[in-house]
């Protein structure tokens, strides 16, 4: 039986090795053509200059499996119960804040079944404890990550294996949950 998933993951290795060469060849790989170097690349954030300094005064929260965050906002609206599906904003982000993910470039919300496996663990548990509104800074190490690693998307960053990850996150809304008023 043929595995076509394999075969796709042959190909865009190939694909992305080729491209490489040839971005090498005129200088792009190393974000310098012709000796000038090129503009930084803008993608849609959460967090804006201004929440990159105020989150230098954020105190740091350390939960019992290692996960860490920094609030960004505080929401006003209920917390996800496990089991209901969630809408949230995210943008992921290695170590060195290159974007691997990110739903504000899919343009809508991304919705899975919180506490149900649907997502990494890290982020499952940052969010369990969100209000709706709210905005997060999630510290995922390794092991609540991607434990096999992640292949890169054309243009993006590959993930290692057990490597620590950063998640901004905004919970829009919880369906079925009304905001308490």
């Amino acid at each position: 039986m043929r595995n076509y998933g394999e075969d796709a993951k042959l190909t865009s290795r190939r694909s992305a090795t080729g491209l490489v060469l040839v971005m090498s060849a005129f200088g792009l790989a190393t974000g310098k053509a012709n000796g000038a170097a090129l503009p930084p690349e803008q993608k849609p954030t959460l967090c804006d200059d201004v929440c990159e300094k105020d989150l230098e005064n954020v105190p740091m929260v350390t939960t019992e499996s290692g996960l860490q965050y920094k609030d960004i906002e505080i929401g006003k609206g209920p917390s996800p119960p496990v089991g209901f599906q969630v809408a949230a904003n995210y943008v992921a982000m290695l170590q060195s804040g290159q974007i691997f993910d990110s739903s504000l470039e899919k343009g809508q919300p991304y919705i899975f079944r919180i506490g149900s496996g649907q997502v990494i663990k890290g982020l499952d548990e940052g969010i369990l404890s969100m209000k709706v509104g709210g905005k997060r800074r999630l510290y995922i190490p390794g092991s609540l990550a991607f434990p096999k690693g992640l292949n890169s998307a054309p243009g993006r960053p590959r993930v290692a294996p057990n490597s620590p990850v950063i998640f901004d996150v905004s919970l829009e809304y919880v369906p079925g949950l009304e905001a308490d008023e």
